[in-house]
């Protein structure tokens, strides 16, 4: 008695990507029927009486390659005096009393060293001067 027949069925090794075809192309049919439809929205801002304070520029320390410090202060005229370390202290802090948010940056020549630098950021931050920052010249390509 024979066996029954076995079918030749083979594995089939290949994707029929047709109906996928078939779908993005009717997707893309849709799109550009309703694309031209939709009208784009508007946002409506917000608006406010009155813009706040421009920001204040900030005071440049520079340290020198003889560790001396000058101080630049940019909003009342931009003239660099050289000062010691309390009369800085000092003018820090007298602009301080007029604005609390007195930014503060420091700007060292390239030859200086790393401690120099970091002996005018500690005693700034001890004397409570919160906004600190390092300036520095971008590089030219």
């Amino acid at each position: 008695m024979p066996i029954g027949k076995r079918s030749n069925r083979r594995l089939m090794n290949q994707i029929n990507v047709v109906p996928y075809i078939d779908v993005m192309l009717v997707l893309l049919v849709i799109f550009m029927i309703t694309a031209p439809l939709v009208n784009p929205g508007q946002v409506e801002l917000p608006s406010v009486g009155k813009t706040s304070n421009p920001p204040v520029a900030p005071l440049e320390v520079s340290v020198h390659t003889d560790q001396t410090l000058w101080l630049r202060d940019r909003a009342a005229g931009g003239d660099e005096r050289k000062v010691s370390r309390t009369e800085l202290i000092a003018a820090i802090r007298q602009k301080q009393a007029k604005n609390a948010e007195q930014a503060v940056v420091i700007a060292a020549d390239k030859d200086v060293r790393y401690e120099a630098v970091l002996d005018v950021m500690d005693m700034l931050q001890q004397n409570q001067v919160r906004k600190v920052g390092l300036l520095a010249k971008p590089r030219s390509q």
